[in-house]
């Protein structure tokens, strides 16, 4: 009976028009041939990199920016229209991405091993002396030769920041290649947290990008459900809904586009013939449900140890949750995982901000003569804070 059942509902889902053309162009992996609203920030890396095509190494960058402001987007597009360009001339030339939060890069011998990989180099995930696969890398350079622009995406989860140091050295290992380093991350300290010698080596040009307002998110998202929707399927004020919505999110493309896709999804699920209002508010209720957890997910290392510490006090029973404690916790949670702790001050912003994202409530309480402080609260559902908890052990483990 439940296998007829289950029959019934492919066979209804098969013969009902799709309202998808080309789903992937709604997820943000997706680079279209147009990236609107960053022509500053696409013209801006282009000058930095484009000295590659005559065979020059370009500078290291660093490029900051709020999770959803195009950074990743730009990056590839790019390196893709650089390869595109090199390959036209026949200038050796390669661009290597690699998300280091994805991939859970946290030792030089697994940096270097999955760059290995992207040449056709097979090395086992362990077994080898990390010099032995550091020796394999600058080995297959030298064979290559070219110019090579390694992107570490979320480079600041990286939990061990020394392997950094092999990238910043290596061209001196090199005669024949030269590697460029381009890094992107959320938070905007990174560099202030690392060694100053490898500070000065890699981030000798830096790029922030701004939060998208509410009308180039409409521009975004008419340009995707262009390529990605059926023609005549969205109600006239869907698009702009869900761009309002995720302007409200610090102007995150990605919010509004996650909201249109499951938007759709909905209505194709339902039956219906057209995307209305009432699929956005449905869509919308559906992510917040997550929406703690893809914060989680997408904070930078130090501001996840800070949350784990504010989590782990509140399992406590700790009511009264200050600055000062999350800060002693947060310490000791900082040498559990080889991380150099911050200074207090800077802990407190992570709270600021960790509160401005509606994961925590950090109210300002007075105490009299002996000053102010903040009563710090979770702001998540006991569902949320149970996936939370297993995000946070994965990571930081």
């Amino acid at each position: 009976m439940a296998q007829q059942t289950l029959h019934k509902l492919f066979d209804d889902y098969l013969v009902r028009a799709p309202n998808f053309t080309r789903k992937d162009a709604l997820q943000d992996t997706y680079t279209p041939n147009q990236v609107p609203h960053r022509e500053e920030q696409i013209n801006q890396l282009a000058q930095i990199l484009v000295s590659a095509l005559r065979g020059d190494k370009p500078s290291n960058v660093f490029i900051y920016g709020k999770t959803g402001t195009g950074k990743t987007l730009v990056t590839r597009y790019v390196g893709q229209e650089l390869e595109k360009k090199a390959a036209a001339q026949k200038t050796a030339l390669k661009t290597c991405y690699l998300n280091c939060k994805l991939e859970k890069i946290n030792t030089a011998y697994r940096m270097f091993a999955h760059f290995l990989a992207q040449f056709g180099e097979e090395v086992p995930s362990t077994g080898l002396p990390t010099d032995e696969v550091y020796k394999l890398f600058i080995k297959t350079m030298h064979k290559k030769k070219g110019i090579f622009i390694l992107i570490l995406d979320e480079i600041d989860s990286l939990s061990d920041t020394d392997v950094l140091y092999n990238l910043s050295r290596i061209n001196t290992e090199l005669k024949d290649s030269r590697v460029s380093i381009v890094g992107i991350s959320n938070d905007l300290s990174f560099t202030n947290n690392i060694d100053p010698r490898i500070k000065s080596s890699l981030s000798e040009e830096e790029l922030v990008f701004p939060p998208y307002n509410a009308t180039q998110l409409r521009d975004i998202l008419s340009q995707r459900a262009e390529i990605a929707l059926q023609k005549d399927i969205l109600a006239a004020d869907v698009i702009p809904k869900c761009a309002a919505l995720a302007a409200q999110e610090h102007g995150d493309a990605r919010r509004a586009l996650d909201l249109l896709r499951v938007a759709c999804e909905l209505c194709e699920r339902k039956g219906d013939t057209t995307i209305q209002l009432h699929h956005v508010d449905d869509a919308q209720q559906k992510l917040d449900i997550d929406r703690v957890v893809q914060v989680v997910k997408t904070q930078p290392r130090q501001s996840q140890l800070v949350l784990h510490s504010i989590i782990y006090l509140s399992d406590l029973n700790n009511e009264k949750i200050g600055t000062g404690d999350v800060y002693e916790v947060y310490q000791t949670f900082c040498k559990q995982s080889r991380l150099a702790p911050l200074t207090q001050r800077r802990v407190s912003d992570l709270i600021s901000e960790l509160d401005m994202l509606g994961v925590i409530n950090a109210s300002v309480i007075s105490r009299g003569r002996y000053g102010r402080t903040r009563k710090i609260k979770l702001a998540m559902t006991g569902r949320a804070l149970e996936k939370s908890r297993d995000i946070l052990k994965g990571e930081l483990s």
